[in-house]
């Protein structure tokens, strides 16, 4: 079974609806929780709703302030052994609309802060000899998307620095794979139409959306010692939408 006892684990992106997921799980399987975001009000709520967690207010997109992110998050935690790399963005847009800052910022956040948070996570995990990374990255990083081609450039640079990394490190005991989630229900596909839901699901195998803690249950795999001998992969969790 895994269990997280005494494993400091940083979720970014902690107040969306994965990140609550992502929260849920860790905090489930007794893992040492600091979860960050950029609304205080959505980290105190969750707070609210489990206690036993420590927040951080912090906005990724503030890269020459990520070494001292990961500095405070490591004091709050007596440590770190885990980081889960949830937080991101899009503007989508079709490509000969696609302004400069449109494509920049989903490149900059979504991509270029993955890195340093990793880069300065792993700065810590080496002191330990032990660490685990986890970037969720998304099936358009992987199949394309109209009007996502920052996005999906952003998710599949991910895809391509995790397994770099992964060989880097792979010697100093601390893994780095990715979780590549499909449609996922969420607070956004709850407010569209029936119609666009069945659409969604048809171009499913399994015929419906996935859930937040299908993306966790995946994510705590690869964080726990049960995959300590997986490293640069990644996981597809669409219902057979996207098979590798």
């Amino acid at each position: 079974m895994i269990d997280f006892k005494n494993k400091k684990i940083i979720i970014t992106g902690a107040s969306g609806g994965i990140g609550r997921s992502l929260v849920e799980k860790f905090v489930n399987l007794n893992g040492n929780v600091l979860a960050t975001g950029t609304k205080i009000e959505k980290l105190e709520n969750l707070k609210n709703d489990f206690p036993s967690i420590n927040i951080l207010k912090f906005d990724i997109s503030e890269q020459s302030k990520i070494e001292e992110f990961i500095e405070n998050a490591n004091d709050k935690l007596s440590g770190l052994d885990v980081l889960i790399n949830n937080a991101g963005i899009n503007f989508d847009n079709l490509s000969l609309k696609m302004k400069y800052d449109e494509w920049k910022k989903v490149i900059d956040i979504n991509l270029g802060s993955t890195f340093f948070l990793t880069k300065y996570a792993i700065k810590k995990m080496l002191k330990n000899k032990y660490g685990r990374v986890v970037n969720i990255t998304s099936i358009v990083g992987h199949t394309g998307n109209i009007g996502q081609a920052n996005y999906s450039a952003s998710k599949a640079g991910i895809v391509g620095m995790t397994k770099s990394l992964a060989i880097e490190y792979a010697k100093k005991n601390i893994t780095l794979n990715c979780v590549s989630p499909g449609f996922i229900k969420s607070q956004m596909t709850d407010n569209i139409s029936d119609n666009m839901k069945d659409f969604l699901s048809s171009r499913i195998p399994m015929s419906k959306l996935g859930t937040g803690e299908d993306v966790a249950n995946s994510v705590a795999f690869l964080s726990s010692d049960a995959a300590s001998y997986i490293t640069g992969e990644t996981i597809h969790v669409n219902g057979g939408m996207y098979m590798a």
